[in-house]
């Protein structure tokens, strides 16, 4: 993969760099990320002990890397009055840029529903206290998800629907109630994305983010495609071609547009003010 001009820098607004398989090598992870013009990385925090995690990772390495705190729904059996109270105090911290990941997954219900519901509310409502944008976790469950977000979509400064695969129906649900869209690899799978090649054209410039969820959902059109199958942020550049193919447009238009509205949703500096060299 050709090393990608100064000027396009990106930002990959979900890697769960937390995941064990990055603790050999995430110094040399986040060399490959900057390398391929990935400058900037929100580490998602999925659990109590991850959001910890992350933000740790967010101070060991300054204006590269920033982090959300919040319950993934498959851990939403253990969100307790502690585990809000820590949310709570982590949301605090000026490196935790949103609140999440948090949502509803009805695919494989790890969680009862009733369960998911109410870690979703509280987490929400934590945003709302804090402030802060919310990193949205969705599936097979729009009508509920859907339901419970507007409650609270007018107090909060912003959300976004992560790793989004939905319909073209959900879609303009969420555009409706003024949601950003995370696009991932997700849209490079033949088997099950191809949908999203025609509805990432009906996104907003303004409303469009680029995502990897490493290391999960490695692109799998990428070439040639690594033997250990792990995602990480280098495919970020990727992802992005891919999209701008799409969209019919450079790839350098979506980079800047949606690098620039990742730093307005997340509140961060241009990237020529904030990232390391």
């Amino acid at each position: 993969m050709e090393t990608p001009p100064d000027h396009m820098q990106l930002l990959d607004i979900g890697a769960n760099l937390s995941h064990e398989s990055f603790r050999p090598d995430l110094d040399a992870v986040l060399q490959r990320a900057r390398a391929h013009g990935v400058t900037r990385m929100i580490v998602t925090g999925a659990s109590s002990h991850g959001s910890e995690h992350a933000l740790a990772l967010a101070h060991r390495h300054p204006g590269t890397l920033f982090a959300t705190a919040g319950v993934h729904p498959h851990h939403a059996i253990d969100y307790d009055d502690a585990t809000d109270a820590r949310l709570r105090e982590l949301a605090r911290d000026s490196a935790v840029r949103a609140i999440g990941e948090t949502g509803l997954d009805y695919n494989r219900n790890y969680s009862p529903r009733e369960v998911q519901l109410t870690a979703f509310e509280r987490q929400l409502q934590i945003a709302v206290d804090a402030n802060k944008p919310v990193f949205l976790h969705q599936r097979d469950a729009h009508g509920d998800f859907i339901a419970l977000l507007r409650r609270y979509r007018d107090r909060l400064p912003g959300a976004v629907v992560h790793c989004f695969t939905d319909s073209g129906e959900a879609l303009h649900d969420y555009l409706a109630l003024d949601c950003h869209i995370g696009i991932t690899g997700w849209i490079c799978d033949e088997r099950r994305g191809t949908h999203l090649r025609g509805l990432v054209r009906e996104i907003p410039a303004d409303r469009l983010m680029i995502e990897t969820d490493a290391p999960y959902l490695l692109p799998r059109t990428v070439r040639p495609m690594p033997a250990h199958r792990r995602n990480e942020p280098m495919y970020l550049r990727h992802i992005c071609e891919e999209i701008a193919r799409d969209r019919g447009e450079p790839a350098e238009v979506a980079a800047a547009n949606s690098t620039a509205t990742a730093e307005a949703f997340f509140g961060l500096a241009h990237a020529a003010d904030s990232a390391q060299p």
